[in-house]
C-alpha cells in the first residue's frame, strides 16, 4: 500500500492536472499539486500499510506461510475497511453544510406567483425579505 501511496503522489505532475483555474482557487493548491480531501482516512490507510509491512515481514521469518496467519491477514484486511469506513462515516457525520443549504424551499406554484409579483421591479431594486 506505501507503494500504491508514493506512486499515487509521484504520478501527480503540472502537465496531466486537468483542473481549470476555478477548482485551482478552490482547492488553494498550485497546479501539479493535489489536495487529500480526507486527511483521517489517509492517515488510518498509511498506519495500516506500515502495520501490513510488519505483519508481512513476521510472516515471513520462517519462509512458511501457515494458514492462520493467512486468515489473521485477510481478516486485517477487513478491520481495515470496517475503520476507514467508520472514519468515512464520522467525517461525514460532522460536514459542515454547504452554502445555500438552508434556503426555503419554494414549490412551483408559489415560485410562479412570485416571479409575476415582481416581474416589472427590477432585480436591484427588490427587497431581499420577500421570499
Amino acid at each position: 500500500m506505501l507503494i500504491i501511496s508514493g506512486v499515487s503522489i509521484l504520478s501527480v505532475n503540472e502537465s496531466n492536472d486537468s483542473r481549470d483555474e476555478d477548482e485551482i482557487k478552490e482547492d488553494g493548491t498550485p497546479k501539479g499539486v493535489k489536495k487529500i480531501d480526507k486527511v483521517p482516512v489517509f492517515i488510518l490507510t498509511t498506519i495500516f500499510s506500515i502495520l501490513a509491512y510488519v505483519w508481512m515481514w513476521y510472516v515471513l521469518l520462517d519462509e512458511i506461510v501457515d494458514p492462520i496467519e493467512a486468515w489473521i491477514t485477510f481478516g486485517l484486511f477487513w478491520v481495515l475497511i470496517a475503520f476507514a469506513y467508520g472514519v468515512d462515516l464520522c467525517i461525514a457525520k460532522n460536514k459542515v453544510k454547504p452554502q445555500g443549504e438552508d434556503l426555503p424551499v419554494l414549490n412551483t406554484k408559489e415560485f410562479i406567483s412570485f416571479l409575476k409579483e415582481n416581474e416589472e421591479v427590477p432585480e436591484d431594486k427588490m427587497d431581499e425579505g420577500t421570499l
